[in-house]
């Protein structure tokens, strides 16, 4: 077999199956069990692949709503409140963005209430201007990954 395409064969196989082993991995792919260590070894040192972590469905956890927060700030404290969002925990994404509003966040709460309490400390922040939150009605897909074209 050549090696054209490995890298994102392997990711593909891994986005697949997270938790497979390196001798599955080399069967599925025809390459010797060294081969696929020492490609994933790479993708891990170039930051390709950053950790190996499970899907969980959070509702099965009681976290039942999941809300979208676009936040106008004060221009030069964009770093600031972004890098403050990232400390949330229930932050499950922070974006700063084009458009009407200079960062968008989506929050994972287990209640209406909790979400409140979250928008209400984070509202405190005197460099947020303006916020519009939105709550997800039916998640119709999320935190999907997908495989990579194989050119």
């Amino acid at each position: 077999m050549t090696y054209e395409n490995l890298d994102r064969k392997l990711v593909n196989a891994l986005l697949g199956d997270g938790r497979a082993s390196l001798r599955s991995l080399a069967e599925d792919l025809d390459v010797s069990v060294t081969t696929v260590s020492n490609h994933l070894s790479d993708l891990e040192e170039q930051g390709i692949i950053q950790g190996y972590t499970p899907k969980i469905d959070y509702n099965a956890l009681d976290y039942d709503v999941t809300a979208i927060l676009q936040l106008k700030v004060e221009g030069s404290a964009l770093k600031e409140v972004v890098d403050d969002l990232q400390e949330h925990r229930q932050m499950m994404s922070v974006y700063e963005t084009t458009g009407d509003h200079d960062i968008i966040a989506v929050g994972k709460f287990t209640d209406t209430d909790d979400m409140n309490d979250e928008i209400k400390a984070l509202l405190t922040d005197p460099d947020i201007k303006e916020s519009n939150t939105s709550v997800v009605l039916n998640i119709a897909k999320e935190h999907e990954q997908f495989d990579l074209d194989l050119e």
